[in-house]
């Protein structure tokens, strides 16, 4: 059985500020999290925090469904 880690997303995210990443990889800069939450609701995508042990952490928009479906395949690549 394959255990994934959920990741904080949207208002689950502590940070004052992160660093976006855009749906498509392009690294947005260092933003306050209001303004990065606003830049995945305006794209109606969702805030996802990657990596929570950088300052700031690292968030990408995108849809947790996705994300969620794409690291249960990575892992399962992982363990074969």
């Amino acid at each position: 059985m394959i255990i994934i880690k959920t990741p904080r997303v949207n208002n689950q995210i502590r940070a004052k500020e992160v660093r976006l990443i855009s749906e498509d990889g392009k690294n947005i800069g260092v933003l306050p999290l209001d303004k990065a939450l606003q830049y995945a609701r305006e794209r109606n995508l969702d805030l996802i925090e990657i990596t929570e042990k950088t300052i700031p952490p690292v968030c990408k928009a995108g849809d947790m469904g996705k994300y969620l479906y794409q690291q249960r395949k990575k892992e399962k690549r992982q363990t074969q």
